[in-house]
């Protein structure tokens, strides 16, 4: 490298690392802007996104509201928010030829419906700004140089003994141990890594027959002992191992530290019901049971629920596929109400979700600047993406923090200073 140039390297060829080399290279084409990525297919995430589709972001463009889908990290990113957020993402894939769409649960993917298009789109800009990119080149270590200046130096150690020089670094390494590695040798605190958005294994063999059957809303309550409950409604999936969707997915991630540390053993409270007061379920019960005393309960539902789910939740409670609704007792509508609105499910360990791996913990928050996304204790040291201890529910919330951290850091990593 030539030594009249600023030096930028960015470890971490992901969705972080390649918009904050992209920013840097194109708000400065003077300066020499080197990404670095371990493997040898750069975007990994990105490819599988979505189910291949890349949930770019989500269609929420007032920082107060978007910063509600972090369950680590939105206080922090409310300031960062208020310069790069959803819309700003949005135009500047607009401005590189990608056009976006939005579904209805407000999930914006490009309108090829294919994660080929974001890699690609990535992959041209970067090129396009002078960016050098270096796959298969994994770094082992990091030096600090001149330390008590306005400017950290920084020496790179890669696997293969190779040695680079940099002024600013950024780390954008998500989940991997190498980027906690460095910033811990760089003086940082790391919160201890542990998984978020995952779905519940749940051992009902009844219930998991029920594979394939969606309910849409519920509300889930989480109950961990010596832990405050916390509560989700949403769009529920039964599984062939236990429950999934959107409502349990949310509910992992703002439960991933609690459940971590009671090892993934848990009660969940679900009510199919949650539109419906207890009474108003009990009188719709009645109301059928007076109206249809002849019908077979198994097969006449009395409430709006999948036709499988209703015949597992009766014959739940002991009712026959041969009884009437005239032969209901009082004591099997208690059941019958209790077990619609606060069926209660053993979590017995956790799942995976595919199409996202997301982990909350990482670099300490109270050790960035959020304006410029530099450490305060180590000037010229940069980071993006989800080494931070920052993480979103689904939906397009992680990749929007990605662009908006590695936004601002490649912008700070080549401004004047002082």
């Amino acid at each position: 490298m030539t030594n009249d140039k600023l030096q930028i390297v960015v470890i971490g060829g992901g969705a972080a690392g390649f918009f904050s080399a992209i920013a840097a290279a194109k708000a400065n084409p003077h300066a020499h802007v080197i990404l670095l990525e371990a493997s040898h297919q750069p975007l990994a995430k990105v490819r599988i996104s979505g189910g291949g589709r890349c949930n770019v972001t989500h269609a929420c463009f007032e920082p107060q509201e978007l910063v509600k889908n972090y369950p680590r990290g939105g206080k922090a990113l409310l300031s960062a928010f208020t310069r790069f957020q959803s819309q700003d993402t949005i135009n500047w894939f607009q401005a590189h030829g990608v056009k976006l769409k939005t579904e209805a649960d407000g999930r914006m993917f490009p309108t090829t419906d294919s994660s080929e298009t974001i890699i690609n789109c990535l992959m041209s800009a970067a090129k396009a700004a002078g960016v050098e990119l270096r796959t298969g080149t994994a770094v082992v270590g990091v030096k600090l140089g001149r330390v008590n200046s306005p400017l950290s130096h920084f020496e790179i150690t890669l696997k293969s003994g190779e040695k680079l020089q940099c002024d600013r670094l950024l780390l954008a390494t998500g989940s991997n141990p190498i980027g906690y590695k460095i910033a811990q040798q760089l003086g940082h605190t790391i919160e201890p890594p542990v998984p978020s958005l995952f779905t519940f294994n749940i051992k009902n063999e009844k219930l998991t027959e029920l594979a394939g059957v969606s309910v849409n809303p519920v509300k889930l309550r989480l109950v961990v002992p010596e832990s405050p409950h916390l509560e989700q409604i949403g769009p529920l999936l039964i599984t062939h191992w236990g429950l999934s969707g959107p409502a349990v997915l949310k509910l992992s991630a703002w439960g991933a530290r609690m459940l971590h540390s009671s090892n993934y053993q848990a009660t969940l409270v679900i009510n199919w019901l949650p539109y419906l007061k207890q009474e108003q379920v009990r009188q719709q019960l009645l109301t059928v049971k007076n109206n249809s005393p002849k019908r077979l309960i198994a097969s006449h539902r009395a409430v709006d629920l999948p036709h499988r789910l209703w015949q597992y939740i009766v014959f739940y409670v002991g009712i026959s596929s041969e009884n009437r609704w005239a032969e209901l007792s009082n004591k099997t509508l208690n059941q019958l109400v209790q077990e619609l609105i606060q069926a209660q499910y053993s979590i017995n360990g956790k799942g995976t979700f595919k199409e996202e791996f997301v982990t909350c913990g990482g670099v300490n928050l109270k050790e960035i600047n959020f304006k410029t996304m530099e450490s305060k204790l180590v000037p010229g040291l940069y980071f993006a993406g989800e080494i931070l201890d920052i993480d979103g529910v689904t939906g397009g919330f992680n990749f929007q923090s990605a662009w908006t951290t590695g936004y601002l850091a490649g912008l700070a990593m080549v401004s004047d200073r002082s």
